[in-house]
């Protein structure tokens, strides 16, 4: 069985946490999951009532409101890279949710325009589209938002350097 108490002491050398401090990390632990499944809850919500995976679903979203964008478009406003958008544009266009187009200036740069399918599988899609935790995110003041920021780049810094992701895009380069 996962013991907090025993993971706390087995990384620190030193002594093993006061048992307030175990405590603590075992309801921010609790914190985090709640956060998880509400995601994850939110995005099997928007499957099952559209058949399109929450991702795919925000991607429409951004595409539905941005007629004609492009890729890195989609992943700038995603905050994603730019080879996962393009991961997510291929799974709607094979579904026929989005249709594309090479009708600008540049005829290399391919358009992206939601199809019919497509406009109605955001129809049936609850909101937000972007998922429950950007919008829980951008709820928070901005004294909030920063220190929660800096606590979670802690967080990371102490899971190591596996865990901070070489193409996660954070928007500084400290993270």
């Amino acid at each position: 069985s996962f013991s907090l108490r025993a993971m706390a002491s087995s990384t620190n050398t030193k002594k093993p946490p006061p048992e307030d401090q175990a405590q603590s990390a075992a309801r921010v632990l609790r914190r985090f999951r709640i956060v998880f499944n509400a995601v994850k809850n939110h995005f099997r919500a928007v499957e099952r009532a559209t058949g399109v995976p929450g991702a795919q679903l925000w991607a429409l979203s951004v595409i539905q409101a941005q007629p004609g964008v492009g890729t890195g478009g989609v992943a700038r406003a995603m905050d994603i890279h730019q080879s996962t958008a393009s991961n997510l544009l291929r799974g709607l266009v094979e579904a026929g949710l989005v249709e594309t187009s090479r009708d600008g200036e540049d005829k290399r740069a391919v358009q992206l325009r939601v199809t019919a399918k497509g406009r109605k599988a955001l129809s049936r899609a609850p909101r937000p589209f972007t998922g429950i935790l950007p919008e829980a995110l951008m709820q928070l003041d901005a004294q909030t938002l920063a220190r929660l920021d800096r606590d979670l780049a802690e967080v990371i810094r102490q899971l190591g350097p596996e865990a901070r992701g070489k193409n996660v895009p954070i928007g500084d380069k400290q993270s």
